[in-house]
């Protein structure tokens, strides 16, 4: 959610992230409920102050004809100002949904136009140069005893899977691998809640009702699906005040991640790649507004060094504003080459990491103050995907499948999978 203040002294700048990102809004009706609730505030303050100066009259000795007319003044400013209370409660209710229709801006560095629009940074690793028909990771989960697609679309539906053999192991292991690494660096591991409260769902950015939302809400309660685990570690610490030297907060979040994927279809979102559940290692950060950018490029450096170490291709790109969510300032995504993507291979999306700044602070009230400071500040909040277990199978069933049928398990994840190869069954 944007400052309300910001309406006014940054129309221009809002205006144009709007524009950025393909969207039309109009401000006016935004700064004139802003306009609305600062006059009710001031006439609440003026109301207050008069009781207050009223209440003052009322502790001298006051004659029996006087103390009455004392007392029904008293009351008529007490309703006057409750009137005021209402007026402007309603008045905030209003402005606050139509600042929350608002995106947050964007990087100025952020590519221009839409989803195909992203400028790409860097690639690492080169895709291997089979010298057989590669196998997707469905033929290849066949062959190795590893999904069960069939059997979860009886129990769940379709788009739900289990996870067999060494797919389990391979599942865990990439858990653990990914914690490590995040532990090295200073985060606190958490295993998060699979649920949370609309208001925090919302919060955070996401929306959880109507019919273009992600998430699920559960039936006779008031709880949602989480869709990731930044939706509950972001939540962990609203309405919280943080002391300046308590900065930086970094979480390792572990959850299972529920999303409705509504409208996805086509051969490339079959099999593990686009589901209804998965299991995630989700990093969220609380940092100073002045290193959130540092933060962010930490973050993608994390991902990028968990990716290398499962010795897998990838290629990094800066997503285009008009592809951005509405919480994200800037964002960047790691995709990995998969062989059975596509026609010949293509890169697919692993991981991404966002930097939403004050966005989603200001909506969860997340602030802290500063050592000198009179006025407590919001934080910058930031997100990044350490490992998701299904899209990341894929890459490593596609990339480390030989011809014979089994597929090499990565150095660094072999301590933790306690396997080295997986053969046909």
């Amino acid at each position: 959610m944007l400052d309300p203040k910001s309406l006014e002294t940054q129309r221009e700048a809002i205006l144009q992230s709007v524009r950025r990102r393909g969207l039309k809004f109009d401000l006016t009706a935004a700064i004139a409920l802003h306009g609305r609730v600062a006059e009710l505030q001031t006439q609440l303050n003026v109301a207050n102050q008069r009781r207050n100066e009223h209440q003052a009259q009322g502790k001298h000795p006051l004659a029996a004809e006087a103390r009455e007319a004392h007392v029904a003044e008293g009351r008529r400013l007490k309703e006057a100002a409750a009137g005021l209370e209402a007026e402007l409660a309603a008045a905030r209710a209003l402005l606050d949904a139509e600042l929350k229709r608002f995106p947050n801006f964007v990087h100025p560095k952020a590519p221009e136009g839409g989803e195909e629009d992203f400028r790409e940074l860097r690639r690492v690793g080169e895709p291997a140069a089979f010298t057989f028909p590669p196998l997707d990771h469905i033929a290849l989960g066949e062959k190795l005893a590893l999904f069960d697609f069939e059997g979860a679309a009886r129990v769940a539906g379709q788009k739900f899977y289990y996870l067999k053999n060494a797919a389990v192991l391979l599942d865990l292991a990439l858990q653990r691998y990914a914690l490590e690494i995040l532990l090295a660096d200073g985060f606190t591991p958490l295993i998060t809640p699979d649920l949370a409260r609309p208001e925090i769902v919302e919060g955070i950015g996401f929306n959880p009702r109507g019919e273009e939302t992600q998430i699920y809400s559960l039936a006779n309660v008031d709880l949602c699906l989480i869709g990731t685990a930044e939706i509950t570690l972001g939540g962990l610490y609203a309405d919280h005040i943080f002391e300046e030297s308590e900065l930086p907060i970094k979480l390792a979040g572990i959850s299972h991640c529920f999303r409705t994927e509504a409208g996805s279809a086509g051969r490339e979102s079959k099999g593990l790649y686009r589901v209804h559940q998965f299991t995630k290692v989700e990093m969220f950060v609380f940092t100073h507004p002045e290193a959130s950018e540092a933060m962010h490029e930490h973050l993608l450096a994390l991902e990028e060094r968990i990716f290398q170490g499962l010795e897998l291709p990838y290629r990094v790109i800066d997503v285009a504003a008009g592809d951005l969510g509405a919480p994200a300032y800037r964002k960047f995504d790691l995709e990995a080459w998969m062989p059975g993507r596509g026609e010949g291979g293509a890169y697919g999306e692993v991981t991404s990491t966002s930097n939403c700044t004050d966005y989603q602070a200001r909506r969860l009230r997340t602030r802290f103050r500063r050592k000198d400071g009179k006025k407590n500040e919001l934080v910058h909040m930031l997100n990044g995907t350490a490992v998701a277990t299904s899209r990341a199978l894929i890459a490593l069933l596609e990339n480390h499948q030989r011809a014979d049928g089994s597929v090499v398990i990565p150095k660094a994840l072999r301590p933790y999978a306690g396997i080295e190869v997986i053969q046909p069954r």
